[in-house]
């Protein structure tokens, strides 16, 4: 029990002594899952736009398919990546392997489902006659949909919300691909892994903090933008 308690403490003392090192990770991680979600946020906003207004032949089947990927596995997704970008795969003369950029594509593809399945749902919750109306009134179809959006712009910010905080906790897909290197590729979830299995639980405790905390405060912000 000591142990533990002596772990916190520690803990508590390298983020706010702000060590290098947990503030390099902390920084890498952040920048890599806001890359992620911002690239993912602009392929799905209008591609769940297109599949709600659009009507075509297996529209249904499309988008239970999109639901079941909710819940692919990273390291499947890392698998699925690492064959595409390796030396031997056919994008490997990008040779990104084992870099912040391959690690940034993969998230993209692994939180893409979501984000896209809860626009779809989020543009499915605003009522039809928004888009009636604006059409009605003179508005283009494109006007129409920035309508829609408009309205429904809480619930799509959740989908980013979600989009985000599964890009920041995952780990298979980071170790696949990225590598875990020291001070290029490590993020918060491998360090986690990786000083747990050294044996350094302080170091581990305190990333753990830091993550937690960062999903937090995304919430708070989300929450409070939406109060107003």
């Amino acid at each position: 029990m000591n142990e533990f308690v002596q772990g916190f403490a520690t803990a508590f003392r390298l983020i706010i002594t702000l060590d290098p090192q947990v503030v390099d990770i902390t920084w890498r991680t952040l920048a890599i899952a806001l890359s992620s979600s911002l690239i993912a946020t602009m392929i799905c906003l209008p591609l769940g736009s297109l599949i709600h207004f659009k009507r075509f032949p297996g529209k249904r089947i499309l988008i239970n398919i999109i639901q079941t990927f909710y819940s692919i596995p990273t390291v499947v997704v890392g698998l699925f990546v690492f064959l595409l970008f390796s030396r031997i795969g056919p994008l490997g003369f990008f040779n990104i392997m084992f870099t912040p950029s391959i690690m940034v594509i993969g998230q993209v593809i692994l939180i893409s489902p979501i984000m896209l399945g809860l626009v779809i749902s989020a543009l499915s919750g605003v009522d039809k006659g928004v888009f009636e109306t604006a059409f009605s009134m003179g508005a283009s179809r494109v006007q129409a949909t920035v309508q829609v959006i408009r309205e429904a712009r809480y619930a799509i910010l959740s989908a980013m919300t979600m989009g985000f905080g599964r890009a920041i906790s995952e780990v298979g897909l980071a170790l696949m691909v990225g590598g875990n290197i020291r001070g290029f590729t490590r993020v918060i979830t491998t360090a986690i892994s990786l000083e747990t299995s050294r044996g350094d639980v302080e170091l581990s405790i305190a990333l753990g903090i830091i993550l937690i905390f960062l999903a937090l405060i995304i919430n708070v912000v989300l929450n409070r933008l939406q109060q107003r």
